[in-house]
């Protein structure tokens, strides 16, 4: 898949999830597509050593403590980028969630 349309539809799919889900506000596509530049950089550069760091507590809690780095991760992002406000650590979970089904669905769309 090219990195255009990989682009296009995470964006899509941050668009779409902001949408479904109350507490997260974005502005317009631009900003959902530049959420999903910034979340995929975060992903690659910061999330691998967050998991490596907290991997102890993260084999006790049987894998359920990475939802918890997922959200601390869309906070983040919400930091980083204007125009895209999540309310809480709960709700950035549950977009977290939310925004995996959606574009992985969307990617079985465009196959």
């Amino acid at each position: 898949m090219n990195l255009f349309l990989y682009l296009i539809i995470n964006g899509l799919a941050v668009f779409i999830t902001a949408y479904l889900l109350p507490g997260v506000v974005v502005k317009d596509f631009f900003t959902a597509i530049v959420v999903a530049v910034i979340l995929g950089i975060i992903n690659a550069l910061i999330k691998p050593v967050l998991i490596i760091l907290t991997l102890p507590l993260n084999i006790l809690t049987l894998g359920l403590l990475t939802f918890v780095i997922n959200g601390f991760l869309i906070l983040l992002t919400s930091a980083l980028v204007p125009g895209f406000n999540v309310k809480s650590l709960l709700t950035a979970i549950i977009f977290s969630l939310i925004l995996s089904i959606i574009s992985s669905f969307l990617r079985w769309l465009s196959k």
